[in-house]
């Protein structure tokens, strides 16, 4: 599979790991993030088990910035967004092994969830 063209990415694509990435709209297919640049987001995360969001980027009005690849963030996302092109939405299912695991993040997250985010990667650069 050809993890470079978003337009290949219509439907669910499996990332490795058991994360699934369904494209809802193509970025330019062109500009991907590198690991250690800082990526630029807005997200909805949501429980898997009962579609409850437990924190949104957009709710806030908030760009959320992390650095890919530095553990910052959740392993999931490190592993998905770097398959991501500038401008692209997602949605991301990923396991509780590449969440939270067994310990959760209590109260928002019980251990061992699977998790829902609907990712915008609107840019990214060298800069931190």
């Amino acid at each position: 599979m050809n993890m470079g063209n978003d337009a290949s990415r219509n439907d669910t694509s499996k990332q490795g790991a058991g994360i699934l990435m369904r494209t809802l709209k193509a970025g330019d297919g062109k500009k991907f993030p590198k690991r250690g640049e800082t990526c630029q987001v807005h997200y909805v995360g949501r429980l898997e088990s009962n579609g409850e969001t437990f924190d949104s980027s957009r709710d806030r009005r908030q760009i959320f910035m992390f650095r890919l690849g530095m553990g910052q963030v959740i392993e999931g996302w490190d592993v998905a967004i770097a398959k991501m092109s500038k401008g692209q939405i997602a949605e991301l299912v990923i396991p509780a092994s590449y969440a939270y695991g067994e310990q959760g993040y209590p109260p928002l997250i019980p251990r061992n969830s699977a998790l829902i985010f609907e990712v915008e990667l609107l840019d990214f650069s060298q800069k931190y």
